[in-house]
């Protein structure tokens, strides 16, 4: 059996009830604590170096085990995949769990990727990652700071029979991420384009639209230091400046235009705004459910782009759960409370490495408290 487990007698799986993944198609949602804050690896290459960041009292700390390496932005898909499900079936009135199980066929295609053997390897590859790198934070705490330590993934295993066949898997998610993605009111509705897009600053940068510049029609804007030290990427700012302005050529993340814009002194600014014909076609929020139990707010289905199937790929002597690629209103960064971003230990700052970003943006002020 592929994981590090215990014997089930000894597992949460024990004393949870299973939730069963659900079939069909189901909208993509992402929990805005993991779009906001660097809590994944932004490189194919393997990260060691811990993430140390804070913007007033809010601090994320993740740490790797030398063995695998953070988990990257492409291992959350499994995690995006994970709070689709969950909100769907609430959507419907099923109970849902921590506890899931699930094929191995439902979450690849769900996420754009191919279902051969090799995809396989690299989803089980995902989950080591998952379940190895360790969290340490204290967002959601309210009054009473305190810092509170999990993995992505409690636990995993394959379910296989007799003669070897794989059936298919369970994994159980950590209590924080669970919790936050049941309070509606932290979960956003993501374009189904996301999952094409194969870089690392590219699927931050979507996320950070999404999160930040959202329907609002004149978006939302960014100093680039900013945005570089948000990130806490390894890569020098030149190097991540340049990245920016490739991706704004490209106009490639779905829902969103880019544009670089001369700020205060030598500043340059980057203001992401919603596509006008994505407003029109309707809100990306408010997808009705059947059955209101948590929270305010309503999601709804976003984007009308199909996800295409594509190839996985490693790098280095990292595997990574990553696809292929895809397309995205303003306020100042300025007025928000710096942030320290601290990244130790060699990294690998090859061109291949993820091209890094810092800075928080400038969020509401209801959101800087948090």
């Amino acid at each position: 059996m592929a994981g590090k487990h215990r014997p089930l007698g000894q597992s949460e799986r024990a004393r949870l009830d299973p939730f069963e993944a659900l079939s069909g198609t189901v909208p993509p949602r992402d929990q805005r604590d993991l779009m906001e804050r660097p809590f994944f690896s932004l490189a194919k290459a393997r990260r060691i170096a811990p993430i140390l960041y804070k913007s007033g009292d809010t601090e994320v700390q993740v740490y790797a085990v030398p063995e695998h390496g953070l988990a990257t932005i492409w291992d959350a898909d499994v995690l995006i995949w994970a709070a689709s499900q969950l909100l769907a079936a609430d959507d419907r009135g099923l109970p849902t769990s921590r506890f899931f199980r699930f094929t191995p066929y439902q979450l690849l295609t769900s996420i754009g990727r191919g279902t051969g053997a090799r995809n396989y390897h690299l989803l089980k590859g995902a989950l080591t990652r998952l379940q190895s790198t360790v969290v340490r934070t204290t967002i959601r705490h309210g009054e009473h700071w305190r810092r509170q330590q999990f993995s992505w993934i409690n636990e995993w295993e394959e379910l296989t029979t007799r003669t070897g066949r794989i059936e298919g898997m369970e994994f159980v998610l950590p209590d924080w991420f669970y919790r936050g993605v049941l309070d509606r009111r932290l979960v956003l509705a993501i374009d189904p384009g996301y999952f094409r897009l194969t870089g690392g600053i590219e699927r931050w940068l979507y996320r950070i639209a999404r999160k930040h510049a959202g329907r609002q029609p004149n978006g939302w804007r960014f100093e680039l230091r900013h945005l570089h030290a948000k990130s806490a990427s390894q890569s020098r700012f030149s190097d991540f400046a340049l990245h920016i302005r490739a991706i704004v050529r490209s106009q490639s993340l779905p829902g969103y235009v880019l544009e670089l814009v001369p700020g205060t002194g030598s500043e340059t600014l980057l203001v992401m705004r919603p596509r006008i014909i994505e407003i029109s076609a309707g809100p990306v929020d408010n997808f009705p459910r059947h059955k209101r139990r948590i929270g305010t707010s309503d999601a709804m289905a976003i984007g009308t782009s199909n996800a295409v199937l594509s190839v996985l790929r490693t790098h280095a002597s990292q595997l990574n759960l990553c696809p292929s690629s895809a397309k995205p209103d303003s306020k100042d960064s300025k007025s928000e409370s710096k942030e320290v971003v601290e990244a130790r230990g060699a990294g690998d700052r090859s061109s291949n490495a993820s091209l890094g970003d810092r800075s928080d943006s400038s969020q509401t002020r209801q959101e800087r408290r948090s």
